[in-house]
């Protein structure tokens, strides 16, 4: 059994890293599919979470988790906003290829 005082620090941020440049490539590859592009960037918001964990239990510390949990907030935000805009697009142009909805007008 692996007990989490085994796992070092630098396993914690090799996986953020890891999975900050899977979701950076992923931007960058994907420029099509908006719902591809929003699920990258929770990918960045979790990579960033795993960060402020790992370094808040090692210096033993509580801040870190505080701000987990505001940035989950804004995640879930940014979700549900970011597809109720996808509902809608969808709705009026029957597409959310990002090439189709670059000429957005009010």
């Amino acid at each position: 059994m692996i007990d989490s005082s085994m796992i070092g620090l630098t396993s914690y941020l090799t996986l953020a890293a890891i999975l900050f440049a899977i979701s950076v490539a992923g931007i960058f590859l994907n420029r099509k599919n908006v719902v591809v592009l929003l699920m990258c960037i929770e990918l960045m918001l979790l990579a960033a979470n795993i960060n402020f964990i790992a370094f808040s239990h090692y210096l033993n510390d509580s801040a870190g988790q505080v701000f987990v949990f505001f940035i989950l907030t804004v995640a879930a935000a940014e979700a549900a906003i970011g597809l109720a805009i996808l509902v809608v697009l969808f709705r009026s142009r029957q597409t959310i290829d990002v090439e189709d909805l670059d000429a957005l007008k009010g």
